[in-house]
């Protein structure tokens, strides 16, 4: 196997669906979600984060995680509000019917539950 070939294989999935109820669909190389169908506009961050909720559900993500995965910096940086502005207007985006799948693990961070 080449090297590039070792890229594909690592590389995440173009389109990351959530079972059929769910109703959500992450296209990583259109940039674009839809709930029901309906696409929803969403800024960089808000993608890159539901996109790191939705590869990994059920997993509890520490803020400083967030901070370090989503938005690249090496160390914590703030208090950890930017994250929970984040995550507060990504559940907003999400509707009443979908904002609660993304859960606060108290004193701890997030989490995704499809």
């Amino acid at each position: 196997m080449t090297a590039g070939a070792a890229v594909l294989a690592e590389s995440p999935p173009r389109v990351l669906r959530l079972p059929a109820a769910e109703g959500i669909r992450v296209d990583r190389e259109r940039r674009t979600v839809h709930v029901d169908g309906t696409e929803i506009d969403l800024t960089y961050l808000e993608f890159e984060l539901l996109a790191h909720f939705v590869e990994q559900p059920h997993r509890v993500h520490t803020r400083v995680q967030l901070v370090s995965g989503v938005w690249g910096y090496g160390e914590h940086v703030g208090d950890g509000r930017t994250v929970d502005v984040h995550v507060a207007r990504l559940r907003r985006k999400l509707g009443a019917r979908y904002r609660a799948r993304i859960v606060t693990v108290r004193r701890v961070g997030y989490k995704y539950t499809p």
